[in-house]
């Protein structure tokens, strides 16, 4: 049920005409997250993919599989992002921040925020086709870069339900739900999901000639501790919104890590 939940709530497909699943299994979402990036990872990677196989330029073809996730999700991560850049950027206190993330409008913060994401996120992506034109096992390279790094966004952003308490109570909380923390036995459950997650892509980068992937792992992890340790020094926990921001983030670090590697190695 956790699964089904996860995926009804992370997507905008009609699952709920499909299935029913009792309320209680939405507190357990983000367990089954990294799970969900095979499919938000795999619609973006394929329709990116699929742009250059039709000679679309990498800058479309990323701009398209960009707004192929922001459709799939309901731009659900993004609208988190811009709360946390509002909150964390205008709020002087806690009850201020939390104010300030759950007010529907977005703030000067908030815009800021999306722009230079979308406009950093666009550029990588488009970067890492260039080679792509030459190269017809660069672009399914390209393809599987971006499904390894939304499922390692989301491994990292999941593990904050175990490391802070959320900061709302459940009639406080956007969608009425409060995600629930973990006992010892449920870290081990999430690591073991978490490991199965990010066996497919990274197997599938290494079979493209893409080992080297693999160092830049801990990267989006180290992302989600610095902000982590943010979220408790200004918040005392995190919210809905702090989870999106987390993924965003910590997808985005594993984009500008394989950047600087792959300079590196060329020069």
């Amino acid at each position: 049920m956790g699964l089904l939940a996860s995926l009804m709530f992370f997507t905008r497909l009609p699952w709920w005409r499909l299935f029913t699943v009792p309320k209680e299994a939405f507190e357990h979402v983000v367990d089954w997250w990294p799970i969900i990036g095979w499919l938000t990872g795999g619609v973006m990677g394929g329709v990116f993919v699929g742009g250059l196989a039709l000679g679309l330029s990498p800058a479309i073809s990323a701009l398209l599989a960009i707004a192929a996730r922001l459709l799939l999700t309901g731009a659900l991560h993004e609208d988190g992002l811009a709360d946390f850049c509002d909150g964390f950027g205008g709020g002087t206190s806690r009850a201020r921040i939390l104010v300030i993330m759950k007010d529907s409008h977005i703030g000067t913060y908030g815009v800021l925020g999306l722009v230079l994401y979308i406009g950093l996120l666009w550029s990588l992506m488009t970067n890492i086709a260039s080679a792509t034109q030459a190269s017809s096992a660069a672009m399914w390279q390209a393809g599987a870069l971006i499904l390894l790094f939304d499922v390692t966004g989301k491994s990292a952003a999941s593990l904050i339900t175990g490391q802070l308490p959320y900061a709302r109570t459940a009639d406080e909380a956007k969608n009425q739900v409060v995600y629930v923390g973990r006992s010892w036995q449920a870290w081990l459950l999430h690591s073991l999901r978490c490991a199965l997650a990010l066996a497919l892509p990274i197997a599938l980068c290494v079979y493209l000639g893409l080992g080297a992937v693999v160092l830049l792992l801990p990267v989006p992890f180290i992302v989600e501790l610095l902000l982590m340790l943010w979220m408790r020094r200004r918040l005392g926990g995190y919210t809905g919104d702090c989870c999106g921001a987390l993924f965003l983030l910590s997808e985005l670090s594993m984009y500008m890590a394989w950047l600087v590697l792959t300079l590196n190695i060329s020069s």
